[in-house]
């Protein structure tokens, strides 16, 4: 990862600020005997356990020993360092460059012998956590079903087995007695699958409790420059919708707007392993254009592990996220430290992130099939390819006049042929918030069946009832899934480009797509000619010459692009 040098020098020349910034991390309310997350309701914590008492007594212990560590020097005449500033370096580092404990704890013992005597620095790891631990900042384990049928949290947390299901909560080597395992007096055994969620409200608070980052969260209202050119999101349609809609939200900067995104990825770094974790991060959209989106604003909801990804399931996973995103609609109390004053704070979800198979999951609306286009929906224009074995998508021209409209778009449609008519019709549909929310919650689970009759029912055009419509406001929101545009144009170049060279493996202008053509009866020239008894496919306009394609790759060879703005595309082109 690269850094910063800013960030190597973190808290080293700003010493005398530290205790300041402690006390703004840990708020006004430092931690007391009814709550620990600083206002998240108790099936956040502990798993469903029930709530101990001496454990918030001890939080706001070692919250007071952390802010009276701030003033003790790191050993005897040390004035760059406290003891607490020391450790945040440390865990800074670890987070980094990927130190694992054991290797901090060893660090720590070095440490501690080549330290003169009287330092303060732990002897282990588990010290160092404990110490820091009073800063708030951990998360939630929950266990989850192996099959994502259900959480076992709030009213099901004592559970032993699936509702749906009936498979057991725990790894089948560790099954116990249920009695055991009711009241709790034998070890905990392992449960089979668990997902880990970071409490939001205690984060979106923090945001206000330091006065670094409160003065921040109105810039979309004070600092943002007001002149129609979109720069940020809120210069769009959606927000200023949401805005007269919900006036009262609006009236508050200080209220917070969220986008939410989510997708797999195998941590293990090898296509080869079966794994699928999915991170789902928050994006606070109150920052500057240029912070919000900065890995350090970024707001890590919740870790769902697993060996494949959760599918339509993973509503089930946003259950904790759901409660609090509604508790959050209608208020709760924080404290703003750059106005030092009491105010109700108030968040709401404006869209969501991801890639196309994502959008599904999220959404509800499958992006397989016939009718995948979730604007066209039951007006799509697709046809089933014989060769190929896949839908294509038709109706292309019928966006023409919508984006002659478009400012700074240049139409490049020559006169429509005789064929190309029948793709001359309305252009977007745009569905009714109620019916369209109708549809949605009149929904009913699907039954296997026909495709053609599932096709011919509106409910059916839906997987699912997302659960983002528990959210009272969500039916009403202008855009609600927005698309990763990074994975859309990566893998569109990587088809052009294996299109254009003629790629064995990754080109499109296979036998298959020319049989198509020719079942479809349109660019007879590309059609596949017999020669000798043989099948040939004729040499396409597209296709580069050798000697064109040598100077192609020869500029990918030598192209330099600034730093960081994307990777060594060098190292993938051989010119021999």
């Amino acid at each position: 990862m690269r850094t910063s040098p800013s960030i190597c020098t973190l808290s080293q020349d700003n010493e005398a600020d530290l205790r300041d910034l402690i006390t703004d991390a840990l708020g006004i309310n430092i931690p007391t005997l009814n709550e620990t997350f600083d206002g998240v309701s108790s099936e956040f914590q502990n798993n469903g356990r029930e709530y101990d008492v001496n454990e918030a007594q001890r939080t706001a212990e070692r919250a007071n020993t952390l802010l009276d560590d701030c003033d003790i020097p790191l050993y005897p005449g040390c004035v760059k360092f406290s003891c607490v500033s020391f450790l945040l370096r440390l865990y800074h580092f670890k987070a980094l460059f990927g130190w694992s404990a054991k290797s901090l704890t060893c660090l720590l013992e070095f440490l501690n012998e080549a330290f003169p005597d009287g330092n303060t620095i732990p002897t282990t790891y588990y010290e160092a956590k404990n110490k820091i631990s009073a800063l708030n900042l951990g998360y939630v384990k929950i266990d989850a079903c192996p099959n994502d049928c259900m959480l076992y949290w709030g009213d099901a947390s004592k559970k032993i087995s699936c509702d749906v299901c009936k498979s057991s909560r725990w790894q089948s080597s560790n099954k116990l007695d249920a009695n055991e395992q009711v009241d709790g007096s034998c070890r905990r055994p392992k449960p089979a699958k668990v997902s880990r969620y970071f409490p939001l409200i205690p984060r979106l608070k923090r945001l206000f409790q330091s006065s670094k980052t409160s003065q921040s969260m109105r810039w979309h209202k004070e600092g943002r420059t007001k002149d129609g050119i979109l720069r940020h999101p809120a210069d769009g349609s959606a927000w200023d919708a949401f805005d007269k809609r919900f006036p009262d939200f609006a009236s508050d900067p200080r209220n917070v707007r969220l986008g939410l995104a989510s997708d797999g990825f195998n941590p293990f770094r090898t296509m080869s392993t079966s794994h699928s974790t999915w991170p789902v991060l928050l994006i606070p959209y109150n920052l500057e254009p240029w912070a919000c989106m900065k890995q350090s604003s970024l707001i890590l909801s919740m870790v769902i592990p697993g060996e494949k990804g959760p599918g339509n399931d993973i509503d089930v996973y946003k259950q904790p996220l759901i409660k609090e995103l509604k508790q959050l609609w209608t208020g709760v109390d924080a404290f703003d430290s750059s106005a030092s004053e009491s105010f109700t704070l108030r968040a709401c979800l404006l869209w969501t992130i991801n890639d196309f198979p994502a959008y599904a999951n999220l959404s509800g609306w499958s992006t397989k099939g016939r009718v995948a286009c979730p604007i066209c929906a039951e007006k799509t224009k697709s046809r089933w390819l014989q060769y190929g074995r896949k839908f294509c998508y038709m109706g292309h021209r019928r966006w023409e006049d919508i984006l002659r409209n478009i400012e700074g778009v240049n139409f490049i449609y020559g006169k429509a042929r005789k064929r190309d008519r029948e793709e001359l019709d309305e252009g977007l549909i745009e569905l009714d918030v109620d019916e369209g929310c109708d549809l949605v919650n009149n929904f009913e689970e699907l039954v296997e069946g026909d495709e053609t009759n599932l096709i011919n029912q509106d409910k059916t055009l839906w997987k699912k009832r997302s659960i983002f419509f528990d959210l009272p406001y969500w039916r009403y929101n202008l855009l609600r899934h927005n698309l990763d545009v990074m994975h859309i144009e990566k893998n569109v170049c990587d088809n052009i480009v294996g299109t254009l060279l003629n790629l064995s493996h990754g080109g499109k202008d296979i036998i298959k797509a020319r049989k198509d053509l020719q079942d479809m009866g349109i660019r007879s020239y590309l059609h596949p000619k017999m020669r000798n008894g043989k099948e040939y496919l004729p040499q396409a306009c597209y296709t580069l010459a050798p000697k064109e394609r040598d100077i192609f790759l020869s500029i990918l060879k030598n192209l330099k692009v600034p730093d960081g703005y994307a990777s060594n595309i060098s190292r993938c082109v051989n010119l021999k």
